[in-house]
């Protein structure tokens, strides 16, 4: 087990994100589980892509917010679009490869590419990049490049 894991609370609907959350990632599974007296899973393990995480079905005391995010690392755009298609179902986009999935929980979906043009080492492309990012939804890598050569 890793050192730090997350520790989700769900309001009730730990059975849904589990089938959600490992129907989407392709290394993930529930790995533990266990039944409240109503039937319904209490606590559970899974894994999404080698992250361990824990959930609770702890009642509607407290919700998600942006302050915490979960980053997906995306090789290329193909990558961003699956991840942003399947996460946003039922959910909300936000500003700048960020969203909020049906349970309120967000996530940023970022490409590679993305990072290295915000580094690049001429700061008027790193700029161009951050710029033309800013205005996007979901990150467009044709674009951020475009913008950075420009």
């Amino acid at each position: 087990m890793q050192k730090i894991t997350p520790f989700l609370w769900f309001d009730d609907r730990l059975d849904e994100a589990l089938e959600f959350y490992t129907s989407i990632f392709k290394q993930a599974k529930v790995t533990y589980h266990k039944h409240g007296p109503d039937g319904k899973t209490f606590t559970a393990a899974f894994e999404l892509e080698g992250q361990e995480f824990m959930g609770l079905n702890g009642g509607p005391h407290y919700h998600f917010t942006p302050a915490v995010s979960f980053f997906v690392k995306c090789a290329d755009q193909a990558e961003v679009d699956y991840y942003w298609d399947r996460l946003l179902e039922g959910g909300h986009p936000q500003q700048c490869g960020w969203l909020t999935d049906r349970f309120g929980l967000s996530w940023q979906i970022i490409p590679d590419a993305l990072m290295q043009l915000l580094n690049d080492p001429d700061p008027a492309r790193a700029k161009r990049a951050t710029d033309a990012m800013m205005r996007m939804v979901k990150i467009d890598v044709a674009g951020l490049e475009k913008a950075a050569g420009q």
